[in-house]
């Protein structure tokens, strides 16, 4: 069966991604990480279950994630985590948005993304 007939399934818990708001494929895609040529082949989780991406959302509706030693954003410089936070929450924020604004894949990204 093709990808697109079975659905994403999370590569980490195996169930279906079936909201793009939970998905961290597309979070990494808004922060750049990733880049549109790798959407359709790169693996597919739900943000919770990438909790060394998810422990930098630092949002009122993001329930906080703790991660232990040696991933945990407490063993990293703070400047960084700061900056870690501010994109990854940016991009989780943008997540929510994408398909209520109606707009391209293309325009996603953040833009700061790419600098």
């Amino acid at each position: 069966m093709a990808k697109c007939d079975e659905g994403y399934l999370c590569e980490v818990c195996g169930r279906a991604v079936d909201r793009m708001e939970e998905s961290d494929l597309y979070l990494r895609y808004i922060i750049g990480e990733i880049g549109p040529h790798q959407l359709h082949a790169a693996p597919e989780r739900h943000i919770l279950c990438n909790p060394v991406l998810a422990q930098f959302i630092v949002c009122d509706e993001f329930a906080s994630v703790e991660v232990e030693e040696p991933f945990s954003k407490a063993e990293l410089d703070p400047d960084d985590v700061r900056k870690r936070e501010d994109l990854v929450t940016r991009g989780w924020q943008r997540l929510q948005s994408v398909r209520r604004l109606g707009i391209p894949i293309a325009e996603y990204p953040l833009a700061s993304a790419n600098s």
